[in-house]
């Protein structure tokens, strides 16, 4: 149980602080910027994982969690407990946000600036090398003590990269929250299936590297 709750206090940390952020810059005209926003997500996902990484792992995220079944590294059971969890936490904290800032329209739902195509894509791909990331620093003993610094960084770095056109998610559940609690959910689908495509293929990519050992 405590993994559960773990993660549910994770992702809402995650959703709370992270989309909070892109609230507050949209109420102070700016003030935050997109660099401040994205450390905003890489700075709680370092905490996150450094105050949950050894009760649960601190997946804080389903597409990495569904990743880790196709790798066989946790149960298909665990996985379902562990994504609702998630997004039980991450629909609390958009909640949350929605009674605090009742007049906001979005509530820092990711929403394509441009093409459908575009977004779906760089979605993909940054969430491919963010969870190649995540299981390259979490199989070497040498990086346990700078593993959620590393991973932190480079959240921050792929949103600051891919905030301008898709939104940055890579995250389903920060995604489905507040789209869910806003009623912004026409792009909603992308969010959803490409971040989870890229978790997956980075971790058949990570186990075609590693399938001698």
């Amino acid at each position: 149980m405590k993994k559960y709750i773990a993660e549910f206090i994770g992702t809402f940390a995650l959703v709370f602080c992270g989309t909070g952020a892109i609230i507050v810059n949209q109420q102070s005209d700016g003030s935050l910027g997109l660099v401040g926003i994205a450390l905003a997500f890489g700075i709680i996902v370092s905490a996150m994982i450094y105050t949950f990484g050894n009760i649960s792992g601190a997946h804080i995220n389903p597409s990495v969690t569904l990743a880790l079944v196709i790798g066989k590294l946790t149960t298909k059971r665990e996985a379902l407990f562990y994504i609702c969890a998630q997004v039980l936490g991450a629909i609390l904290a958009s909640g949350l946000l929605k009674f605090m800032f009742p007049k906001n329209l979005t509530l820092g739902a990711t929403i394509p600036s441009g093409e459908l195509l575009q977004s779906f894509i760089i979605e993909s791909v940054l969430t491919f090398f963010l969870m190649l990331t995540i299981l390259g620093v979490s199989s070497k003993k040498e990086f346990s003590n700078i593993a959620g610094l590393i991973i932190g960084l480079v959240v921050t770095g792929i949103i600051i990269f891919a905030g301008p056109i898709s939104g940055a998610s890579f995250n389903p559940a920060r995604s489905f929250a507040p789209a869910i609690i806003s009623g912004n959910i026409t792009a909603l689908w992308i969010y959803i299936t490409a971040p989870t495509l890229g978790a997956i293929l980075a971790m058949l990519v990570w186990r075609l590297f590693n399938k001698t050992e």
